[in-house]
């Protein structure tokens, strides 16, 4: 039909019609190409170019990819505590972004979406605060701790930054419409007309520093008074760029983007390492609260200890058989034991929302921890109080002896050392080779040098050529009447051009080329500090393993002693040959030892994850959860398996 039609058309009319088709034509290809994708498009490509660049990464980095993204579960922990368990919050912020009422000209009607959360089976029973174990806690942690989920999202950031560098070495496109009525009725006749212009072109710079440019502008030019002519206009042009000193070399132009590939490693480490400290502050604030619940237990237990002491001594004092003075004694301890009692349990709940804290949750939150966790690390010490009943005093190990005989002071074995009280020499191997941060620090130094490499060449001269070319001519209103433009190349303007730029003034270059050493400097004693900081700790948690296992084992004594004294004490008492004040002090002694052996197990198993910490032996999963190391073998235990 549009042949027909075309066909019954006067030839200089077909030929309008015909300008007209193309530059339509042009300006649909150019809108399809380049107008048309959603911002929920450009947000899933953004999504995939960090993906696959933090995958391919960690295998540079770890040696292995590990599942990764930033998108939180919308039915998290947090938000659903804060529902069920009727806790105030601020609002509609306190439950996600999910929550959010979408303001106005919102460009995503569904984002952020509502996303499943996978610790769905971590719910409350009905009026009943949530039990947690250690394992849920470093999962909980893992997934709702803010500085977590900020950490994540440097990494992705590293990588969208990277992914950026890249781009400036890719075939980059631009493309723009325009549409332009012109009325001029300064002169003896009014002129009107329409320009319609169309422009493609293309960029795609090399890692020589080379850079080609290529255009392709289309203009439709209509005069719609004076005879109504119309022309169409074409151009085509080249240029390029190519620097021959300064700025030249490839590790130059390379630089920015070596830099940006090296930062998401870094990232990488540095969010690895970041793991294992929560991951251990956790544990550790989970241990610490433990503990304290054990000593409100011991103070409860002291004090109705107390309070039956007090109630003794009373029957015993109208009884004629004690003074009242010794009654007040037992009622001030019972006082003591009453305060203290009180005390722990204030000190158990401020530790606890500090836990909470920490694993991302409301500090109002109803929760309770598993002290399964902390028997089942006493159990593995038990031993200790079955040794001790037979084993030889803390001194010399010769017997008490005569009160002037000689005393030898002898340190505490080996023998019951934990597996991973190592050689400290060993330990501090396996931590240069394993501390991630020390690997950032290492690759700071060599940044450093190759900022001393880019400012060197900043001191050079520029020379660059320029070359360019154009074929065609580019129409206007004014200019409506003339024939069509065509792409000859025997009618084309070519041009080159060489600029020196001679290094004359180099004021600015020099200082930064005279910082650079400087920096080099800071950077290598940084690295310096990282090193001897992880030397300082690993000896330090060494020390502290030792300490702990010398105290638990001291403490253990201690209790058994206590144990006895308050039980003998008590019998003599009752028998009117000692005074209460015996009593009271075996039973303060007592709540003290078994306070001390629950702190010295706490501060063993502390130290152990501490060591492992700091020596990067510790390893941490996507899911919050570790693998501990295993001097016997040399490899990781899933704490799964425990």
């Amino acid at each position: 039909m549009l042949k027909l039609l075309l066909s019954k058309m006067p030839k200089h009319k077909r030929h309008q019609v015909d300008l007209y088709l193309l530059t339509f034509s042009l300006f649909t290809v150019l809108f399809t190409l380049t107008g048309c994708q959603s911002a929920t498009k450009y947000r899933l490509d953004a999504d995939k170019a960090a993906a696959n660049i933090i995958q391919e990464k960690q295998i540079q980095a770890l040696g292995k990819a590990e599942a990764f993204s930033i998108e939180r579960p919308s039915d998290t922990l947090r938000g659903r505590l804060l529902i069920e368990q009727n806790l105030p919050y601020f609002g509609k912020a306190s439950l996600g972004a999910d929550k959010l009422k979408a303001i106005e000209h919102w460009p995503e009607k569904n984002y952020p979406a509502a996303n499943p959360s996978p610790d769905r089976m971590l719910l409350p029973e009905a009026d009943q605060p949530l039990k947690i174990s250690l394992m849920q806690a470093l999962q909980i942690g893992a997934r709702n701790n803010f500085e977590y989920q900020t950490r994540k999202e440097d990494v992705f950031r590293a990588a969208l930054e990277l992914d950026l560098e890249r781009n400036e070495f890719r075939h980059t496109f631009a493309g723009k419409i325009e549409s332009l009525y012109e009325s001029d009725s300064t002169g003896k006749d009014a002129v009107r007309g329409t320009q319609n212009s169309a422009a493609f072109d293309s960029t795609k710079t090399l890692k020589t520093g080379a850079t080609f440019t290529t255009a392709l502008a289309v203009d439709l030019v209509n005069l719609l008074t004076l005879g109504g002519a119309s022309s169409l206009g074409i151009v085509a042009d080249a240029t390029i760029s190519i620097p021959l000193l300064r700025g030249s070399r490839r590790h130059i132009v390379l630089e920015p983007l070596t830099q940006a590939e090296r930062n998401v490693v870094y990232a990488i480490w540095e969010f690895g390492r970041f793991k294992k400290i929560l991951a251990v502050n956790i544990a550790k604030a989970y241990l610490e609260v433990l503990k304290q619940l054990s000593e409100v237990e011991n103070a409860a237990q002291n004090y109705r200890n107390l309070i039956t002491s007090t109630r003794r001594t009373r029957k015993m004092a109208d009884a004629g058989r004690v003074s009242e003075i010794q009654v007040d004694q037992s009622v001030q301890n019972e006082l003591r034991a009453h305060n203290r009692w009180i005390s722990t349990q204030e000190s158990y709940k401020n530790g606890l929302d500090i836990l909470k804290r920490s694993i991302g949750l409301p500090p109002d939150a109803e929760i309770v921890l598993d002290k399964s966790d902390l028997d089942r690390l006493i159990a593995l010490t038990s031993n200790i109080m079955a040794d001790i009943t037979t084993e030889k005093p803390l001194n010399s190990g010769k017997g008490p002896g005569p009160p002037d005989a000689p005393i030898e002071l002898v340190k505490p074995g080996g023998e019951d050392a934990g597996p991973l009280e190592i050689d400290s020499s060993l330990a501090i191997a396996l931590a240069l080779e394993n501390r991630l941060d020390l690997r950032v620090a290492e690759g700071n130094v060599y940044d450093s040098q190759r900022k001393v490499v880019v400012a060197a060449d900043a001191l050079r001269a520029e020379v660059t050529l320029f070359g360019s070319a154009q074929i065609g001519e580019s129409r206007s209103i004014a200019t409506a009447d003339l024939d069509n433009a065509r792409l000859r190349t025997d009618k084309g303007i070519y041009s080159a051009l060489l600029t020196i730029d001679l290094p004359f003034e180099r004021t600015a270059e020099r200082n930064v080329y005279r910082n650079s050493y400087i920096a080099l400097e800071k950077s290598v004693r940084e690295a310096q500090i990282v090193e001897d900081d992880i030397k300082l700790s690993v000896r330090r948690k060494l020390r502290d393993m030792y300490e702990a296992r010398e105290s638990r084992r001291i403490q253990a004594m201690a209790q058994l002693v206590a144990e006895k004294r308050v039980r003998s004490t008590t019998l003599f008492f009752e028998a009117g040959r000692i005074p209460i004040r015996d009593v009271l002090e075996a039973q303060e002694a007592l709540i003290n030892a078994k306070n001390g052996f629950t702190s010295a197990v706490v501060n063993y198993r502390i130290a152990e994850l501490e060591f492992q910490r700091d020596t990067g032996l510790l390893q941490i999963d996507e899911k919050g959860l570790w693998q501990e190391y295993q001097p016997e073998t040399g490899g990781l235990e899933d704490v799964r398996e425990k």
